[in-house]
């Protein structure tokens, strides 16, 4: 096979409408743009422009508020870290944190921090070490032997 002799598959190109070409074409003159006005010009883009009239997205009313600086978290349920452990992705004797879990391809990323949710069941005892969770995940970790750490509220211990 030689780069002479590629070509795309039967159907897969269609040519294109030759426009303005005469009469005969169909689409001569005008080339089925109508006749005058804006829109039979070239450069015109008038997405939502409703004739002089109030556009509908500026009608409509502006609620809530977005911020800038929120949280964004990595959220883990408890079920999907018994299966990376069942596969021994993750070594459930040392300290499983979000840098850990980043490397063993449970989470992609960690955003701003790891979030434990309680959705699934935890059978290994495990030590992770987490910047939220919640009652119900902690509650099943430590039903499994396991312990919790939550950073912010061991620093908040340490400044009391």
């Amino acid at each position: 096979m030689r780069l002479n002799e590629l070509s795309d598959n039967k159907g897969a190109t269609r040519t294109a409408k030759r426009l303005g070409r005469g009469p005969g074409s169909g689409k001569g003159k005008t080339a089925g743009r109508g006749v005058k006005g804006q829109k039979s010009r070239s450069g015109v883009a008038i997405n939502g422009f409703a004739g002089g009239q109030m556009p509908l997205h500026i009608r409509m009313p502006k609620r809530g508020f977005n911020k800038p600086n929120r949280m964004r978290w990595a959220e883990l349920n408890i079920g999907r870290l018994q299966i990376a452990i069942d596969v021994n992705k993750i070594d459930a004797k040392k300290l499983i944190d979000g840098k850990a879990l980043v490397a063993a391809g449970v989470l992609r990323r960690e955003l701003d921090g790891v979030r434990l949710l309680a959705k699934g069941l935890l059978t290994t005892k495990i030590e992770i070490s987490v910047a939220g969770a919640t009652k119900a995940a902690i509650a099943a970790v430590e039903k499994a032997g396991g312990k919790v750490i939550l950073p912010a509220v061991e620093a908040a211990k340490a400044d009391d």
